[in-house]
């Protein structure tokens, strides 16, 4: 193989082609998928974007409390990542996945209330975006603090090895957290440990405003599996059946003890790092290039030309969507703010933890719990404003 790398306008025009694999035959697990399946992920994609769009309405009118962060033009990623996964597996998403939530069984209405800050929210009011989990559904809440993840689920991958678990542990990482300490810390601990887990970059050209060139020297990220002995594979992160494969070929990798593997999905970030962000610092005719590149376009026609998708299905799909979509967004927007007075709940594992109080602990309306954490151990109504249990 050149020790010279194709540049990434080469990959943008679609003609950079894998220069290496995570083993088994490419594009087999892909061609492997039926009609049904290829048309459950064209669901995922389409509702990955209809509910972003959504969340970009609800901020633009006040609605959202805090900062809103979408994956426009990078939904394949996460669609086709989370498709290809068992159930048994573990995902610690970013703030840009919120495909993989909603693929793992997250609700719109979960998304909306949570962003919303609302006491009907996974959170109770008391974070927002996607930062939180959901254990059943084998979802690993997000941490701010970008690399963070990595090490977490490395943790997370060794106690499923210990227990005999076939469970595969993934998680995602934008070009720019590469550069930090935990993602060298976690990567490096996985491959000495030989961990089931996967590592998948989304290389979205940008690290908020710093171009990828700017903050690291290797142009291709797969570079850095290198240097902790790992496989590693480049994807076009903006065709869905591309990921789809290069993930299934990886954990199937894994999940025969071939130890961690990394995948860089190379796509663009077709807005600010944030909705507050304009990305006034991307150059005009980048847009333009990747917008030729959308994974829903690319993916419809591909349904159209295999004959799986009619105009007329897609647009009775479509308009299911928006009604599942519509009718979760006016619960958020309906759902009461949090009282405050319920701020003290979940903190310690006797007072609820995350999930609901058992039997009678509530106690009856107008019932207290004693807050531990406080001078004097006042008492603290941690009721739900919901009603009942917390």
């Amino acid at each position: 193989m050149s020790s010279k790398r194709p540049s990434k306008r080469a990959f943008a025009s679609g003609s950079l082609a894998p220069q290496r694999t995570v083993g088994g035959e490419t594009g087999a697990e892909a061609a492997s998928l039926t009609a049904e399946q290829k048309l459950d992920i064209w669901q995922w994609l389409q509702k990955n974007r209809m509910v972003e769009e959504r969340l970009g309405l609800l901020y633009r009118t006040g609605k959202v409390v805090g900062g809103l962060y979408t994956s426009l033009g990078q939904e394949g990623i996460s669609v086709g990542t989370a498709y290809a996964l068992e159930p048994q597996d573990w995902v610690g998403p970013l703030i840009r996945n919120l495909g993989v939530m909603l693929v793992r069984g997250v609700r719109p209405r979960e998304a909306f209330t949570q962003y919303c800050a609302r006491a009907t929210s996974p959170t109770g009011g008391r974070d927002g975006n996607t930062h939180f989990g959901n254990p059943e559904k084998r979802i690993v809440a997000p941490i701010s603090h970008l690399g963070a993840v990595i090490p977490v689920m490395a943790g997370i991958a060794l106690a499923a090895k210990k227990r005999g678990e076939n469970a595969v542990c993934v998680t995602w990482i934008g070009d720019g957290g590469t550069s930090t300490g935990d993602f060298h810390e976690g990567l490096n601990l996985a491959a000495v440990l030989d961990l089931p887990l996967v590592l998948v970059v989304e290389n979205n050209g940008y690290a908020y405003s710093t171009p990828t060139r700017m903050q690291t020297r290797p142009e291709d990220l797969v570079a850095k599996a290198d240097g902790y002995g790992l496989p590693a594979e480049i994807v076009d992160g903006n065709d869905v059946l591309a990921v789809y494969d290069a993930m299934r070929r990886a954990t199937t990798r894994v999940r025969d003890g071939g130890g961690p593997v990394m995948l860089e999905m190379k796509t663009f970030r077709m807005k600010g790092h944030a909705e507050h962000d304009d990305a006034k610092y991307v150059p005009p005719e980048l847009f333009e290039e990747w917008r030729r590149r959308d994974p829903l376009v690319l993916y419809d026609r591909v349904l159209e030309e295999e004959g799986i998708l009619t105009r007329a299905e897609r647009d009775r799909r479509v308009a299911e969507l928006k009604a599942e979509i519509d009718a979760d967004a006016e619960f958020a927007v309906a759902s009461p703010t949090p009282d405050p007075r319920f701020a003290f709940g979940r903190v310690y594992a006797d007072d609820g933890g995350p999930g609901p109080l058992p039997g009678p602990a509530w106690g009856p309306a107008g019932a207290t719990r004693l807050g531990r954490g406080l001078p004097g151990g006042d008492r603290h109504d941690v009721r739900d404003p919901r009603g009942g249990n917390a």
